[in-house]
C-alpha cells in the first residue's frame, strides 16, 4: 500500500512547488530583466550603456547580437577619443567601460587600438576625480584580475594596494564614506564597501567593513530603506544591496539590516512598476538609471542566493 501512494504523494509535491508564488523581488527581476533583454541599441553611457549590460550579462540574459552591436559602438567610440584616457578628468569613464566590456566579452588590453588599463595607471588622475575614482578603479582592474600597466614616466604608478589605503584613509567619522562633506552616504559607502570586499583578509579592510556596516545598519530608514541628498530612492537601495551581497551578508536575513520588520530588498521592489524601476516618490514613472542599477543589484542577490561569484568578479561565471 505504501509503494502506491508513495508516488501520488511525490507528485503532489511536486506539483506544490512549481506553483509556489515568487518573492515580489523574484518578480521585479523576471519582469526588468525581460524588459532590458528585449532591448539590443545599447552603448557607452550612465544609461543605456555598461550597467544595463552588465545586470543582462551577469544574470545570464545578455543575447549575443546585443553583446556584438555594444562591443562595436564602444570600438568606435574609444577610437574617436585615440587614447586610452577617455575623459580628461574622469578616470570613471575607463572603469566603467573596462566593466562593461569584460561583461560582454570583450578584451580591455586590445580594444580600439588601446588598452583601456592604461587609463588608469596614473594615482593623482584616478584620485582627481575624488574618492569615486579610486572606487571604481579598484573594482575594475579586480573584475577580470587584470594586471596593472607601467605606469608612464612622471606618472604616480597606480598599484591595488595604494587604491585600498586611499580608499580606507578617506573614511569619515562615522564608520562610512561620502561622495561630498564629512557625513556619510549610503551609495559611497556601499560603492567603497564593494570594492574592498576582497580585500577583506587585511586586518585594516575589516575593521573599516564592520564600522562600515554599522554606519548603513544606522542610516537605514524604518521602512528598510535608503536615502541621499535628502530623497528616498531605489539607487541607493541598490547600491547597499550590491555591497552586503559582495561581502557575503544576506540582505534579507541579517538583524541589522531589518527594521519593522522590512529589509533593503523589501524597500527597493517599492519602486518596482510593470517594466521597470522608478528613483523617488517625486516622480512616479520607469526612470533608466533606476531601472538598469535596481535590475544589477537584483542580480547580484539572485546570485548570491546561488552561490555564485560576486557581481563584479566576472572572472568566472
Amino acid at each position: 500500500m505504501k509503494k502506491r501512494i508513495f508516488p501520488g504523494l511525490l507528485a503532489l509535491l511536486l506539483l506544490l512547488c512549481a506553483c509556489s508564488p515568487q518573492q515580489p523581488w523574484q518578480e521585479a527581476y523576471d519582469r526588468t530583466g525581460q524588459a532590458l533583454a528585449a532591448q539590443e541599441n545599447y552603448g557607452v553611457g550612465s544609461v543605456g550603456g555598461e550597467w544595463a549590460i552588465i545586470g543582462l550579462s551577469r544574470s545570464g540574459l545578455l543575447k549575443d547580437s546585443a553583446a556584438q552591436s555594444y562591443l562595436q559602438r564602444v570600438e568606435d567610440y574609444v577610437r574617436t577619443i585615440g587614447t586610452a584616457r577617455l575623459d580628461r578628468a574622469k578616470s570613471t569613464e575607463n572603469s566603467r567601460i573596462i566593466l562593461g566590456v569584460t561583461a560582454a566579452g570583450g578584451d580591455v588590453t586590445n580594444f580600439g587600438g588601446v588598452n583601456l588599463l592604461e587609463g588608469l595607471t596614473d594615482m593623482q588622475f584616478v584620485a582627481f576625480q575624488g574618492i569615486n575614482g579610486p572606487i571604481w578603479a579598484l573594482i575594475a582592474f579586480d573584475c577580470g584580475g587584470y594586471e596593472i600597466p607601467t605606469a608612464q614616466p612622471g606618472e604616480e604608478q597606480t598599484s591595488r594596494e595604494a587604491l585600498v589605503d586611499l580608499i580606507l584613509r578617506e573614511r569619515k567619522d562615522d564608520g562610512g564614506w561620502s561622495f561630498a562633506g564629512d557625513v556619510s552616504d549610503p551609495d559611497m559607502t556601499g560603492m567603497a564597501l564593494t570594492a574592498l570586499a576582497p580585500y577583506t583578509q587585511r586586518t585594516d579592510v575589516s575593521e573599516a567593513e564592520e564600522s562600515a556596516l554599522q554606519c548603513l545598519s544606522d542610516l537605514q530608514l524604518d521602512d528598510g530603506g535608503y536615502e541621499s541628498w535628502g530623497s528616498k530612492n531605489s539607487e541607493s537601495c541598490a547600491q547597499v544591496i550590491v555591497a552586503l551581497t559582495a561581502l557575503g551578508i544576506a540582505p534579507q536575513k541579517d538583524p541589522r539590516f531589518t527594521k519593522n520588520g522590512r529589509n533593503v530588498v523589501d524597500a527597493l521592489c517599492d519602486f518596482a512598476l510593470e517594466d521597470g524601476f522608478y528613483h523617488s516618490d517625486e516622480l512616479v514613472e520607469v526612470n533608466g538609471m533606476a531601472t538598469e542599477r535596481a535590475y544589477y543589484a537584483l542580480t547580484a542577490y539572485a546570485r548570491f542566493q546561488d552561490g555564485k561569484a560576486r557581481l563584479y568578479d566576472m572572472t568566472e561565471k
